[in-house]
């Protein structure tokens, strides 16, 4: 080969690597690696998309869609492939937004993948089992779902919205087991019969406590129904001690930790004069928790300036160190970066120990989800 031409291919390379960012190619190292959930693989860092369509508590807007586009598609480069949301996720007239997007992305991803790919003679990009996206849907209880067949009916109208075929983890919602005992084995029945139909690879629990995530394993273990997950609120900020850890570990499944910056409270970003806008419900829980949280932070910080990182990749940290899949959410490229930016290292047990230590100390936990059992 000429010295031209070996300028010609160095340059068509570095254009690539400008045009895509981090192309997941076999054979490639990619940043996020991946662990055991059940039956599958998913990747160690997730993505919540709670945020997608949700004007409440994140003031979403539409508008908002393209930057949001630029957040999957980097943690997507990356190597993240796993991605919770619900088919109650978006509020009113945005109902399903999040599966939604999530098909749209996806979808608008493999195809500049593919034309990139094709841009430079490489051939049409391939999704393999180790970088494809990965759909964990929330099925809600609504209280019209009071059958197995209408469980099953919601799983497919959310693959309608995703415009997929298969969930790679289809997940209740929360249990009605406080309120509605029939409810609860209706939606059990329901969960394995969406994986004896082939509309999902594994089933999950969401707001579970130990002992109703006991007897929701052993009646999949009756019916061979592989467990994938049980997620819960998991952070610095929660009450929490090791029974769901080890009833994970029983029932076969991986714990994701939701809202593991706790909103937002753990990422630096806020204090008693800097708190969310008038209306927006964390503002008074934020002025609620935050006077107790002041060691917590405290040590947060000193960790992350000892760490290099920021408290927010130490607050992601630590719950993977706990063997967790935490799945942040990301609205912005920033965000994202940020998110990415609490993997590929590891704290040290000391670290580890000093934010268990602060975390024990906070006399005002962050509330439980309502919906959350024993």
């Amino acid at each position: 080969m000429t010295s031209s031409a070996i300028l010609f291919a160095s340059l068509c390379l570095a254009l690539a690597a400008q045009t895509v960012t981090a192309l997941v190619l076999p054979g490639t190292k990619t940043i996020v690696g991946r662990v055991s959930a059940g039956p599958i693989e998913i990747s160690a860092l997730g993505c919540g998309t709670w945020s997608w369509g949700n004007r409440l508590l994140w003031d979403y807007d539409p508008s908002q869609d393209e930057e949001i586009y630029r957040a999957y598609r980097e943690i997507r480069d990356a190597g993240v492939t796993i991605f919770d949301t619900g088919d109650s996720y978006g509020t009113l007239d945005l109902n399903g937004r999040a599966e939604i997007l999530l098909g749209q992305f996806e979808r608008r991803y493999l195809e500049e993948k593919s034309s990139s790919k094709s841009m430079f003679g490489i051939g049409a990009y391939v999704s393999n089992a180790s970088n494809k996206q990965q759909v964990a849907t929330k099925l809600a209880p609504y209280p019209w779902r009071v059958t197995r067949g209408s469980y099953v009916k919601a799983c497919k109208e959310s693959l309608k919205r995703l415009e997929q075929d298969k969930l790679a983890i289809a997940q209740t919602h929360w249990s009605t087991a406080n309120y509605n005992v029939f409810q609860e084995g209706a939606l059990w029945e329901g969960l394995g019969d969406m994986y004896d139909e082939g509309l999902c690879e594994a089933v999950g629990v969401s707001n579970y406590g130990p002992i109703q995530l006991g007897k929701f394993s052993s009646r999949m273990k009756e019916r061979n129904v592989p467990i994938a997950v049980a997620q819960v609120q998991y952070s610095l900020m929660t009450a929490r001690n090791n029974e769901i850890l080890d009833a994970c570990d029983d029932a076969g499944c991986r714990l994701i930790s939701y809202s593991p910056l706790c909103l937002g409270l753990l990422t630096g970003k806020y204090n008693l004069d800097n708190l969310p806008r008038e209306g927006n419900p964390r503002r008074q829980l934020f002025r609620e928790l935050l006077p107790g949280a002041q060691q917590l932070l405290g040590t947060l910080d000193a960790v992350a300036k000892d760490a290099g990182k920021t408290q927010s990749q130490v607050a992601i940290n630590w719950a993977i160190s706990k063997g967790t899949v935490p799945i942040p959410g990301a609205r912005n490229l920033q965000q994202a970066q940020e998110n990415l930016g609490a993997v590929g290292w590891k704290l040290s047990n000391a670290a580890v120990q000093e934010l268990d230590n602060a975390s024990a100390g906070v006399n005002k936990k962050m509330i439980e989800n309502i919906f959350q059992t024993r």
